[in-house]
């Protein structure tokens, strides 16, 4: 177990509704950042800020030296080379530089190294049920401009991964296979290497929402297998607006940029362009310099508090609160049952029968505790399982017992509040 951070994080010592102490469990929304983050940021802004790698000055040598360095503290945090992250504005433009670049390959751009990229008709894209918007959306609009054909593996009635129809949605004609590392609504952790296995005996590349993982288990992108895999910085404990794309250097250097400007480019005509090497053909425009450093940062906390604890520490608290939701009347836990041995991440979505999930978002609000409402951007999911939304709980290294606690004795109390009966 982890010991009590709350220190280290200055905005939980705050009081909400009506001077209540915050009960702070929006984690796997976004995290809230220690003061080792919001220093590193400040501290770039204050003595170094400069144009990365657009000056011959000191403030422009330090500001890139800067940048690159948060890219090889990124990298290490997730077993990577640093010439094999990317930085971007978060997991969602990670997903759409991939999707995008690829649509560009199937229309001819990027030449003979990205043929490999190219699809089509007859061409199928494998995604799952249980996926994020941001990991669904961009390969329904690339099927529908390339024609190929969008499936994906089902869930079953708790909204867990059917992984028995594996070899049936993961076809001979399947091109791409992208899939998350843990869903944000059941906290459920997927079968990994079943997937790789199956994509590579199908010649598919894989592509890795890693959102969920990268802030809250021991993660190495290269051991996992897969070719692709994106993570944004604020729910890592970092800033907003910054997040990296990792890629097999080959995949990135061979896959054609799809947002264009200076910084790039080798060598620009009035006739033509061509690209550097990745990342930095990736790279266009002014950069998120200080959220890269304060990203970084987030990575460091994270290491040396040791990922393998921070896993056991969250792994705790998931035992506590999903067997306590499953004790209150009238509350349904989605996802693998509390006592079935699964694998999942430190949090609970629940239905509360007779109450609007937004409801009971205003209730636990009343009373100090911040939870996430809604359909989380999984519509596809909550459809799935009969409901247009649900209320979410999710810890972070900051979260106690106690916590679990206040939301637990919260949610007990939302259907006599609404007199809806047991």
């Amino acid at each position: 177990m982890l010991p009590d951070l709350r220190g280290d994080f200055p905005l939980l010592a705050r009081t909400v509704r009506n001077g209540k102490s915050l009960v702070y469990l929006d984690s796997a929304a976004t995290s809230q950042k220690p003061l080792a983050v919001l220093e590193a940021e400040s501290a770039f802004y204050r003595e170094h800020n400069g144009a990365v790698a657009r000056g011959a000055h000191l403030l422009a040598e330090e500001a890139t030296e800067a940048f690159e360095s948060a890219r090889g503290d990124v990298a290490r945090f997730v077993g990577a080379p640093a010439e094999e992250i990317v930085w971007t504005s978060g997991a969602t433009g990670g997903i759409n530089l991939i999707a995008n670049g690829i649509g560009l390959a199937s229309v001819g751009a990027g030449g003979t190294a990205a043929a490999p990229f190219r699809i089509g008709p007859g061409d199928e894209i494998v995604i799952t049920e249980a996926e994020h918007h941001a990991n669904l959306i961009p390969w329904q609009q690339l099927a529908a401009r390339t024609g190929a054909t969008l499936r994906w593996l089902p869930v079953d009635d708790s909204g867990v991964l059917r992984m028995d129809t594996l070899a049936d949605v993961v076809g001979e004609r399947a091109r791409i296979v992208a899939f998350t590392h843990a869903s944000n609504v059941t906290g459920a952790v997927t079968d990994v290497a079943a997937i790789v296995a199956r994509a590579r005996e199908v010649g598919a590349l894989t592509v890795l929402d890693a959102c969920q993982s990268v802030p809250h288990l021991p993660v190495d992108v290269t051991g996992l297998g897969v070719d692709f895999a994106v993570f944004s910085g604020h729910k890592m404990l970092g800033p907003t607006g910054v997040g990296a794309l990792w890629g097999r250097k080959a995949l990135l250097d061979a896959l054609p940029p799809s947002i264009f400007g200076g910084s790039a480019i080798r060598v620009v005509t009035m006739e033509e362009t061509t690209w550097l090497d990745a990342p930095q053909r990736f790279e266009p425009g002014t950069q998120p310099v200080a959220q890269a450093v304060g990203m970084a940062a987030a990575a460091r906390y994270l290491a040396d508090l040791g990922m393998d604890r921070v896993a056991a520490h969250e792994a705790h608290l998931a035992g506590i609160l999903r067997a306590a939701v499953t004790e209150i009347p009238g509350v349904r836990l989605l996802g693998p049952a509390a006592d079935s041995g699964a694998e999942v991440l430190g949090l609970a979505a629940v239905a509360v029968d007779g109450v609007h999930a937004h409801d009971v978002g205003q209730v636990l609000d009343d009373r100090g505790v911040t939870v996430r409402v809604g359909h989380h951007c999984a519509q596809p999911l909550h459809r799935r399982l009969g409901l247009t939304g649900s209320t979410r709980a999710s810890a972070h290294v900051y979260t106690t017992e106690d916590d679990i606690h206040a939301f637990v004795d919260a949610l007990a109390a939302v259907r006599s509040f609404f007199g809806v009966s047991a």
